[in-house]
């Protein structure tokens, strides 16, 4: 680390502990305000989600803008677990940059969407504005009662897809080869959503694809970092960063899931989640730019 790199980067999913998961926006003023201060001090900040680059543009990029992003803030996101990257600018988003050796066969994609209409579509919408991955996600008018009694029965059917296209995959803990031994995709269900995706996707290709256009950006890169999620899955950026020498600690805002023993350090809210509890950490981060908190290892 140089003497001038920042004190902090983060790797921050969107659904859950930024976008509140019930209307599926920033719900609480104070998280585009402490991002906005965060990042025109210097903070790398990255949007590391399965989301769409559609989704930040509409939904997170206005709420910056208004409280006043700087032309010399660093902030990306990095869309649909790494496959999609642009940068955020006080014009808004940048050019966008898609991995197309990471998006789901056509064929695929035209199947779930005929799925999606001829069986589903009182519960879900198929995501139009995926560039890489296919999703499916539960209709706002839905409860999560109402979403969790078929989605088991939508993962079943997009398995079955897979086997009659002949196309590998993974599904929870299961694996089904294709014709050739190969296991090139992935249900990844989600507690609004089923996504469906390349294996090689996932916030730890989040993490490296940042890391990278930092890099390439010229300016210091930090040593320590701050990840924040709300699912397993989210883990892989924090696995990453250790990886690679970086210090970190992760911020988990839905640890009911589970919370894993790991080599780093897991902080989470005890009695607040979603984001209720990322607003909590990062108004603690502000305050340790601002040198009026030590650290955020205790939150009460």
């Amino acid at each position: 680390m140089t003497d001038n790199a920042p004190i902090l980067g983060l790797l921050l999913d969107v659904d859950g502990p930024i976008a509140s998961p019930v209307s599926r926006s920033i719900a609480i003023p104070s998280i585009a305000g402490d991002l906005v201060e965060l990042a025109n001090a210097g903070i790398p900040v990255a949007f590391n989600t399965g989301r769409s680059d559609a989704f930040i543009r509409e939904q997170v990029v206005p709420q910056l803008l208004a409280r006043g992003l700087d032309a010399t803030a660093r902030v990306w996101a990095v869309c649909e677990k790494g496959a999609v990257t642009t940068r955020i600018t006080p014009e808004g988003m940048g050019e966008i940059t898609v991995d197309t050796t990471l998006a789901m066969p056509d064929a695929y994609s035209a199947a779930i969407r005929e799925l999606v209409e001829s069986r589903y579509s009182e519960v879900v919408y198929f995501d139009e504005t995926k560039r890489a991955m296919v999703s499916v996600e539960q209709l706002t008018s839905i409860s999560a009662e109402e979403y969790a009694a078929v989605r088991e029965s939508f993962d079943a059917d997009a398995a079955h897809v897979f086997e009659r296209l002949d196309l590998g995959y993974e599904w929870n803990t299961e694996r089904h080869p294709d014709a050739d031994g190969a296991v090139p995709y992935r249900i990844d269900p989600t507690i609004i959503s089923t996504d469906i995706e390349s294996v090689r996707l996932g916030k730890d290709l989040g993490a490296q694809k940042f890391l990278d256009l930092l890099t390439q950006d010229g300016g210091a890169v930090p040593q320590s970092w701050r990840t924040l999620g709300d699912s397993r899955t989210d883990y892989a950026m924090a696995d990453w960063l250790h990886a690679h020498g970086f210090d970190v600690a992760h911020v988990d805002v839905r640890p009911a899931d589970g919370v894993p023993d790991t080599p780093y350090p897991v902080r989470y809210h005890p009695t607040l989640i979603h984001d209720e509890a990322g607003a909590v950490y990062l108004g603690r981060w502000v305050g340790m730019l601002r040198g009026d908190e030590n650290d955020d290892a205790k939150i009460a």
